[in-house]
């Protein structure tokens, strides 16, 4: 009997190990994982340098209070501020706390010059920012809000593609659009290049902040550190999560100074948000990640395995819908419910997770090597013939 929450809908498997692409069962057999914590472990299982760093870490410093100086944290901002459109971070733990976080950044800016009526935050429908009563209610999706009432005011939503939703539902009272670059839970939806930058225009038009949630699609998921960075545009607030840690739990917000002048101290906090043992793992994954080799070797990668899926798509087109997705955050889109695909996948070792729209997310380490992608590609092949 377990006496966890009934929460999770798990899979019967335990691991007992990992190491890169794989995980090891408690039975002792040997999976690809193309989960990684659902795009968390950025570096794959067991990294060497990341056991290093937090061995070392563990010996000197776990936590102290925001209450002091963090040297750590202080130089991962840096570097993030450096290597992005950032002047200032705030440190978190998760990608919910990341996108809350970011929610009362915009309010708190506009409360700041004097408009705090200012405060609305316009979404995708059904998108996905967290788990948080703030951040399901900005999805505006009733499977996440049902039984949590009574509603949250200040979140209004547009259909995904949908300009003139979008422009109407633009009021004097919106703060932000809050949008995913790359629609995760949603689909791998990607937002096109052209889209994002007639955001920005229209963020400025409306004197309205931008707020890109790159928790799922950043940190060199998508082939650029950003995924946004590709439209050439430059945000007023971005919260990230998930693969800055590499599989240690991270969040952070990032702001420009225009936003981040309105977070004076009392206005946000977070006991252990930017830890040492935290920021020492993410300062070293940040290194490796960030390198213009590292991310040109993702997006060879990555058209190496959407280029193969597209075959496969066109070998099986009654099963593949649709190859989405950029970078390393994939989707097939089937015709069908995917569950039993997934089921499939597992029963010949190769570990994968839904997502909407009859999504088969995949989700390899950033440092996934060929031969791991043809092993995956071979499996997929398998199970789209036997179905």
């Amino acid at each position: 009997m377990s006496f966890l929450a009934k929460n999770y809908n798990r899979r019967n498997i335990s691991f007992k190990k990992g190491k890169g692409s794989y995980l090891y069962s408690s039975k002792g057999k040997k999976y690809l994982d193309f989960v990684q914590g659902i795009a968390v472990n950025s570096l794959g299982h067991a990294h060497p340098e990341l056991i290093k760093v937090i061995n070392d870490q563990t010996k000197k410093l776990w936590h102290v209070s925001n209450s002091f100086i963090i040297p750590e944290g202080e130089l991962l901002a840096k570097k993030l501020a450096k290597k992005t459109f950032a002047d200032y971070i705030m440190f978190q733990n998760s990608g919910a706390e990341a996108t809350e976080a970011a929610i009362k950044v915009a309010r708190r800016y506009f409360y700041s010059i004097g408009k705090p009526k200012k405060n609305r935050i316009l979404c995708v429908k059904n998108s996905f920012h967290g788990r948080t009563i703030a951040a399901i209610f900005a999805s505006g999706s009733k499977k996440m809000t049902e039984g949590f009432g009574p509603k949250i005011s200040g979140f209004d939503q547009f259909k995904f593609g949908d300009h003139y939703s979008l422009k109407k539902k633009i009021g004097k009272n919106t703060a932000a659009i809050m949008i995913e670059p790359i629609m995760g839970e949603g689909g791998i939806k990607v937002i096109p290049d052209w889209c994002l930058r007639e955001l920005r225009k229209l963020c400025n038009k409306n004197n309205i902040l931008l707020i890109l949630d790159e928790v799922q699609c950043g940190i060199s998921r998508s082939g650029d550190f950003f995924a946004f960075e590709k439209a050439k545009i430059k945000p007023d607030i971005v919260p990230i999560a998930k693969g800055i840690g590499g599989g240690f739990p991270i969040g952070a917000v990032l702001m420009n100074k225009k936003v981040a002048k309105s977070m004076i101290p009392g206005t946000h906090g977070s006991t252990f948000g930017g830890n040492p043992l935290a920021m020492a793992v993410g300062n070293k994954v940040m290194d490796i990640v960030s390198s213009k080799k590292f991310l040109n070797n993702v997006k060879k990668l990555s058209k190496y395995f959407l280029s193969n899926l597209n075959s496969l798509k066109n070998r099986y087109p009654n099963i593949i819908k649709e190859v989405r997705g950029r970078g390393l955050l994939i989707g097939l889109q089937l015709h069908n419910d995917q569950s039993t695909f997934i089921k499939k996948l597992t029963e010949n070792k190769f570990l994968t997770i839904r997502a909407a729209e009859n999504v088969v997310r995949l989700l390899p380490p950033l440092n996934v090597k060929k031969n791991e992608i043809d092993q995956a590609l071979k499996i997929l092949n398998k199970v789209c013939a036997e179905l």
